[in-house]
């Protein structure tokens, strides 16, 4: 797989997609990351990316030009997500989309926003981690990008453990538990120390799906949801 990734901050990418899973997998040949400086892409001295709102207010735009020319450059075969606080909210099932697909393009905003014709005639798709604005659109790809890598064939140690993760064609997963099994008074339930597997597969749907219920209704301001 081919993950290209558009910002003007391409150092951002540096560490993290040096560590762990991410960089285990482009090791192995599984992925490879293309990042991309917008701003080679600009044709100023001055390497401009952004400019001043049509219509006037606070805040500096960045320019369609740039975003166009470097995904003309890159010529991707595969969706072009555009990071975008006005878009829809990224689930497990986008991870495990783009994770079969041979290429993602990510385009990372700055500043107060990006000239819509981006969102309307470049990007092929809007995602968003949730309703709160960040700094820019940075932070949100590496999150993208870590969910789908860890879900190429190859890239876990251990790939099976995938398949129990929250959200994988269900709600939240149940509670983990290791050693020791009594830490400050603190137990671990009875069930996973009974080595009956079959009660343990039954308690971890049923704790899975209490979780998922209870956070639906506190998602929903249910006064009769109980805290964690």
């Amino acid at each position: 797989m081919r993950i290209n990734v558009v910002t003007i901050f391409p150092d951002f990418f540096a560490a993290p997609l040096a560590l762990s899973i991410p960089a285990r997998a482009a090791a192995a040949g599984r992925v490879e990351y293309r990042i991309v400086d917008l701003r080679d892409y600009t044709h100023d001295r001055h390497r401009t990316v952004d400019d001043y709102p049509y219509g006037g207010g606070a805040g500096m735009v960045m320019k369609p030009e740039p975003f166009f020319e470097a995904v003309d450059a890159l010529a991707p075969q595969g969706p072009v997500v555009l990071m975008s606080a006005r878009g829809r909210r990224f689930v497990q099932r986008d991870a495990v989309r783009f994770a079969a697909m041979p290429e993602l393009t990510i385009l990372c905003g700055h500043y107060k926003d990006v000239d819509q014709r981006v969102a309307d005639h470049l990007a092929t798709e809007e995602l968003s981690l949730g309703d709160f604005v960040l700094t820019g659109g940075e932070p949100a790809a590496l999150a993208i990008i870590d969910a789908t890598v860890r879900l190429l064939p190859g890239a876990m140690s251990d790939h099976e453990s995938a398949f129990g993760d929250s959200f994988w064609d269900r709600g939240l997963s149940a509670p983990s538990y290791t050693r020791p099994p009594d830490y400050r008074g603190h137990t671990v339930p009875d069930v996973l120390l009974s080595g009956d597997h079959g009660k343990i597969a039954k308690w971890r749907i049923s704790e899975g799906e209490w979780l998922t219920r209870e956070r639906d209704r506190r998602a929903q301001g249910d006064p009769e949801s109980s805290g964690m």
